[in-house]
């Protein structure tokens, strides 16, 4: 189950572009999903930078203050990249990610680290899990919140599309505090959803969030979405992510030095909403990743599956992977989803790509997972 865990827990990552301002440079968007014909426009003007070596373990594990002197929060510029990860914000506004949201594998590995205390081994697996579906491996850059496309011009000009989120992939349905994707925005705060988040931590958790909490709001939000939304798709590995982003608040926002598993709303809301550190906050006494993502799924189980075309339509997907086909899910996200983003890549590009495969299975630590080559060996 620890393999497991190691996969879902950069959910936090996940999230599309919603600066505004001037056009963000081509060298850090996801290539992921463009024709050979918008590569073919794109790559002849990327600065080649071969993938890094990821950074080594933390040498100090315990809980310390991360709201510290050297780290103090700024409101993000016009032209800072900011998503829905309420984590990887808070990272980036108080300085352990570039403050403009454009940052390496080895970046976003050192700041989970350093700032959350993420465990290293799913700091690691999760980030190329991650940078497969939407960094720039020509580069070797990423931003938390944008995604390339081009536009219908002729010629054809960059363009924002989506976002660090493939839709359905890491980002997906379901969310505790974004509106699904059908809806039109699945990326701002939405404040009705934090209040049903409220609601539930009244009801459940005497005025907090804690696991109690996430088990019975995880199962609304998943009912909320059947009954609302005709797209709603709850597969892998987005049903794998829900869960994760369940646990995150429990595992993540709470100070390092409490010990009672029960996370302030006020301090829920300025990770959420404010991507902020509470003032004088600590971060976890030990290193941690989405511990407690089966059990959320076991107290309320629902199948992966999705509607098919109409609301309160959903129907289980027998293909699909869950917490029991771990293997599965690594199998699927490599042959179907980062195939299925880059079908026939050649040149640098497969290079890049395939030393990128080869860490995403490196940190996968499954003896009885064997790697698989989408391209062929």
């Amino acid at each position: 189950m620890n393999h497991l865990l190691k996969f879902i827990s950069l959910a936090l990552i996940i999230t599309p572009f919603t600066g505004t301002g001037a056009m963000p440079s081509l060298h850090y968007r996801s290539l992921a999903g463009l024709s050979g014909q918008e590569l073919e426009l794109i790559l002849p003007r990327l600065e080649v930078a071969p993938p890094e070596n990821p950074p080594p373990a933390q040498s100090d594990t315990s809980a310390k203050l991360v709201d510290d002197a050297d780290h103090p929060w700024q409101a993000p510029g016009p032209d800072d990249m900011r998503g829905p990860c309420p984590g990887l914000n808070t990272l980036a506004s108080h300085g352990y990610l570039p403050r403009s949201g454009i940052a390496t594998p080895a970046q976003i590995i050192n700041a989970t680290m350093l700032g959350f205390n993420m465990d290293e081994q799913t700091a690691k697996f999760v980030t190329y899990a991650a940078f497969l579906v939407d960094g720039n491996p020509i580069t070797n850059l990423m931003s938390i919140g944008g995604k390339s496309g081009l536009t219908g011009e002729d010629p054809p000009q960059p363009a924002i599309v989506g976002g660090l989120n493939t839709h359905s992939v890491f980002e997906g349905d379901a969310s505790m505090t974004r509106a699904d994707a059908f809806f039109g925005d699945n990326h701002n705060f939405n404040q009705t959803l934090w209040e049903e988040f409220v609601d539930f931590s009244n009801r459940y958790g005497a005025g907090k969030y804690n696991m109690t909490v996430a088990a019975e709001l995880r199962f609304q939000r998943i009912q909320d979405s059947i009954a609302t939304n005709p797209e709603f798709s709850f597969v892998s590995p987005r049903f794998i992510t829900a869960y994760a982003e369940s646990t995150f608040p429990v595992n993540f926002f709470i100070d390092g030095r409490q010990t009672d598993g029960q996370l302030d709303l006020d301090d829920a809301l300025s990770f959420f909403r404010d991507m902020r550190f509470p003032s004088g906050f600590f971060r976890g006494p030990k290193p941690i990743g989405a511990e407690g993502s089966d059990e959320l799924a076991a107290a309320h189980p629902v199948a992966p599956g999705a509607n098919n075309g109409t609301v309160n339509s959903y129907t289980p997907d027998p293909t699909s992977a869950d917490f029991s086909k771990f293997c599965l899910l690594y199998v699927n996200f490599v042959n179907q989803t980062v195939k299925g983003l880059y079908p026939n890549p050649t040149g640098i590009l497969r290079e890049a790509l395939d030393r990128n495969l080869n860490f995403f299975h490196e940190f996968l630590n499954a003896p009885d997972c064997p790697q698989v080559f989408p391209w062929g060996q």
